[in-house]
C-alpha cells in the first residue's frame, strides 16, 4: 500500500504561484503513474494533470484544458516525489488538490487511480 501526503498549498493573489508537493512512501513512486485533482465546493473532483512513470522511452503527460500552459507536472523518482508547479494562478483554481497514484494505465479518470491522500487547500484571491 502506497501513503501520500500532499503540502504548498496556500493563499495567493491572482497571477501568483505555488508549487505543491507529493511525498510518497511505502513503495517507490517510479511503480506508479501519478496524477493530481482538484475539487471546489460543491464540485466534483477534476482531473488537473498526470504523470506516467520513468520509461527508457520518455515521460507522458497530461493536462486538464483548464490549466494547459500555465501548471506543470513533474516527479523526482529518487527522493519519491511529485510535484505540481502553478503558475498564473486564478480565482477558479481555488480548490483542494489531491494526489493520486495509478497501479495500472496512465488516465485522466479518476476512478483509474488507487490511492489517494489527503489533500492541500489552494486558495486564489481576485
Amino acid at each position: 500500500q502506497v501513503q501520500l501526503v500532499e503540502s504548498g498549498g496556500g493563499l495567493v493573489q491572482a497571477g501568483g504561484s505555488l508549487t505543491l508537493s507529493c511525498a510518497v512512501s511505502g513503495r517507490p513512486v517510479s511503480s506508479y503513474n501519478m496524477g493530481w485533482f482538484r475539487q471546489a465546493p460543491g464540485k466534483e473532483r477534476e482531473f488537473v494533470a498526470a504523470i506516467s512513470f520513468l520509461t527508457f522511452a520518455s515521460t507522458r503527460t497530461y493536462y486538464g484544458d483548464s490549466v494547459k500552459g500555465r501548471f506543470t507536472i513533474s516527479r523526482d523518482n529518487a527522493k519519491n516525489m511529485v510535484y505540481l508547479q502553478m503558475n498564473s494562478l486564478k480565482p477558479e483554481d481555488t480548490a483542494v488538490y489531491y494526489c493520486a497514484a495509478a497501479g495500472g494505465e496512465l488516465s485522466t479518470r479518476r476512478t483509474a487511480y488507487d490511492s489517494w491522500g489527503q489533500g492541500t487547500q489552494v486558495t486564489v484571491s481576485s
